[in-house]
């Protein structure tokens, strides 16, 4: 009798350990989750937007390539026509989410406009983040003179099996790129200074 009750001791705890690790499912996870399931793959996107700073990017070829993927990151470079400089790091930091923007030259060097993003301040939805500009963010744009883009809000939205969305938005400025999920597009080279 002895003997069984501490068998069903260390069961219990066993059982408890196992439970310890696994995590609840919240809307940010189940957000990557989605996000990871287009890993390896490209698709192509338009600008959907029409601010007039942006009509350079207008009618531009974009692609937005899903290229690294990890537990806890995920990287996505973004092409437009044959500017390879821009990539999309969203990354899990201590319980949010983060977005940071890295931008390199053509011989792979990081531009000083770089690692400019935010962490979320909400648990948002497992279709929609946002990212508000964060303290370094702010900083680099005040010492880079675009004192107005500390109000950005950044959001990615992903409509699972049809559609990825960009979007920049803070007062008198509006960007946002869509990609359509349903039909991947042969992958790009790769972003500048490597994925």
């Amino acid at each position: 009798m002895k003997m069984w009750k501490n068998s069903a001791t260390i069961m219990m705890v066993v059982g408890l350990c196992s439970c310890a690790d696994i995590q609840p499912r919240t809307a940010q996870s189940v957000f990557l989750e989605n996000l990871k399931g287009l890993c390896g793959k490209s698709y192509a996107g338009r600008l959907v937007s029409s601010d007039p700073q942006d009509a350079d990017m207008a009618g531009q070829v974009m692609v937005m390539h899903v290229a690294n993927c990890t537990s806890n990151e995920i990287r996505i470079p973004f092409h437009v026509g044959e500017n390879r400089s821009r990539t999309w790091i969203i990354s899990r930091q201590m319980g949010q989410l983060r977005l940071k923007h890295r931008h390199r030259h053509e011989d792979g060097s990081e531009d000083i406009s770089s690692q400019y993003g935010g962490d979320t301040i909400n648990r948002g939805s497992s279709a929609r983040q946002e990212f508000p500009a964060d303290e370094f963010s702010k900083a680099l744009f005040i010492r880079t003179n675009i004192p107005n883009s500390a109000n950005n809000i950044w959001a990615i939205e992903l409509e699972k099996g049809k559609k990825f969305s960009y979007e920049l938005r803070r007062q008198n400025r509006h960007f946002r790129v869509e990609f359509d999920l349903t039909r991947p597009v042969p992958n790009p080279p790769a972003a500048w200074g490597g994925n």
